[in-house]
């Protein structure tokens, strides 16, 4: 069993944010020689994120281009994100759950995309609610042509609940017609670009248009929860280089 089978927690844990992890200099001098991902011929997609912002700084460009051919585009997100500041309030933990649904639909919007399907599942606990979320994926699923794909985070990405939400995906997808797509949003954090635990055998580039790009950008504005601190003496969750690092690494997928 290899490292991302078990799942890559613990790497993500080793690399805290504000040590900056892999820079964004080693993955582009890297020139990953990855094939095209063919966009052709995919009937539907279902975006399936642990926490708002996920689908959109993973796919987001992607999602766009598919939407502009005139692929409906559907957007999962598994939880509100309402854990992202651990020692909040129970009603501070409502209102950022209710503000970060809020930027999802924002950012759906910029995209061109569907209003986004809102789980509810416990932020930092989706593992534990694993199988419900694999039956709600199926139940999307089922309703999807034959083909539809179901992209979702890599199960191997680091963070438990984009991991959880990765396997979750796996099993809808088993169990109904669809293809499974990965996308990796933490491991560009974490790996390096010869490193055993990523598959990449198995990975594929989107080739993106500057105007799906700068699309993507803007969506990523949308959450203002994420990447500016709520006040003076907090950190932001996101540190500005990560949205920096994922937007200059373009798109990359497991198929």
């Amino acid at each position: 069993m290899t490292t991302a089978q078990v799942g890559n927690s613990q790497r993500l844990a080793a690399r805290p944010l504000a040590a900056g992890g892999t820079s964004t200099r080693t993955w582009l001098d890297a020139r990953l020689a990855l094939p095209d991902l063919q966009l052709g011929g995919c009937p539907e997609v279902v975006v399936v994120g642990a926490h708002p912002d996920d689908e959109t700084v993973g796919f987001g460009a992607t999602a766009h281009l598919l939407a502009e051919a005139g692929v409906r585009v559907q957007i999962v997100s598994a939880s509100d994100g309402g854990a992202a500041f651990p020692d909040q309030s129970l009603l501070q933990r409502y209102r950022l759950e209710r503000t970060r649904r809020a930027e999802l639909h924002q950012a759906a919007g910029v995209l061109g995309l569907n209003a986004p399907i809102c789980l509810g599942l416990p932020d930092g606990e989706i593992a534990r609610h694993e199988a419900r979320l694999a039956d709600l994926l199926t139940e999307v699923l089922a309703t999807k042509p034959t083909g539809t794909w179901c992209a979702a985070t890599w199960r191997g990405d680091g963070h438990p609940d984009h991991e959880a939400v990765g396997r979750a995906a796996a099993t809808a997808v088993a169990r109904t017609g669809a293809v499974l797509v990965e996308y990796p949003v933490w491991m560009w954090h974490w790996a390096r670009p010869d490193d055993g635990a990523v598959p990449w055998h198995r990975g594929y580039r989107a080739s993106l248009t500057p105007a799906a790009v700068e699309r993507k950008i803007l969506a990523a504005q949308s959450f203002q929860s994420q990447f500016v601190a709520p006040a003076p003496d907090v950190e932001p969750v996101l540190p500005p280089f990560v949205l920096r690092r994922l937007l200059a690494v373009g798109e990359v997928v497991f198929l």
